[in-house]
């Protein structure tokens, strides 16, 4: 399965990236399923439903997200009735929602969860349980093609754990969350594609999406300033590209994808 994984979407200039780059990516990877992460599409906090079917439209099969996700409060009122929108599983049970399903993918089959790591995060349950709970019903090979991690996660370390915890087991774990593209996607010896930050989706002029004068104030001055303002430059399009073996499931490759001004573009052949 060729799986194209799409970073934290940021306000304005990230969707309006993901709608001029997404379209042309599937076909030139000739992708089986796209997901993207998009809990600071809206403003730069949470996302609504309209955004959704934008994306949708734009050729996202599923939508993740993380701490943001009920920042727009309309979105507690769909997100029941969008089986493609996820939020962490590791919610408390009862949380609007859902932190997992399987789709398909032609005639493949994939699984896609979404997890909160808890280092410097909100104090949500166990993601390692959670994650551990799916997987005793849902095993590569078993009527499934490709199994993918969202791990929303402020601590590489903690990112890197699941990684290794899930390794061979899982087609891939990605992190999202930090809005910086990390160098080290790899396949794990068990066979499992790890890269710790799929990185932003939005205008990379900026202090991790936001407009970098704001928070260069506040560093420098320590005072309050104006509520804080996604960038509004052009848009980056940050990723990553997996393949995997549609009979184990596990990775055969991962590349970084990267489009758009700033950071030099890297398309997988």
């Amino acid at each position: 399965m060729r799986i194209l994984f799409i970073g934290d979407v940021m306000g304005r200039s990230g969707r309006d990236a993901v709608l001029a780059h997404l379209p042309p990516l599937r076909e030139r990877l000739k992708t089986d399923f796209v997901i993207c992460n998009a809990e600071n599409a809206a403003h730069g906090v949470g996302l609504t439903k309209k955004i959704c079917e934008e994306l949708y439209a734009a050729g996202v099969d599923c939508i993740t997200t993380g701490n943001h996700v009920w920042d727009q409060r309309e979105i507690i009122l769909t997100i029941d009735q969008d089986p493609k929108l996820l939020r962490p599983m590791n919610f408390p049970k009862g949380t609007p929602g859902r932190g997992f399903n399987t789709f398909n993918a032609g005639p493949l089959r994939i699984l896609v969860m979404n997890v909160m790591g808890r280092l410097f995060m909100d104090a949500l349950d166990d993601p390692f349980a959670a994650v551990q709970d799916i997987l005793k019903t849902n095993r590569l090979g078993a009527g499934l093609n490709a199994i993918f991690v969202d791990i929303h996660a402020e601590a590489s370390s903690e990112k890197m754990a699941m990684a290794h915890y899930l390794d061979g087991r899982v087609s891939a774990v990605v992190g999202t969350h930090t809005h910086v593209p990390t160098a080290d996607a790899q396949i794990l010896p068990g066979g499992t594609a790890y890269q710790t930050d799929a990185g932003m989706t939005g205008d990379y002029d900026s202090v991790i999406g936001v407009r970098k004068d704001i928070p260069v104030l506040r560093f420098t001055r320590k005072m309050p300033t104006e509520k804080m303002q996604p960038a509004e430059g052009e848009g980056t399009l940050c990723g990553t590209f997996i393949v995997t073996d549609d009979k184990t499931g596990l990775a055969i490759r991962i590349e970084p994808v990267r489009v758009g001004p700033r950071l030099g573009n890297h398309i997988p052949a």
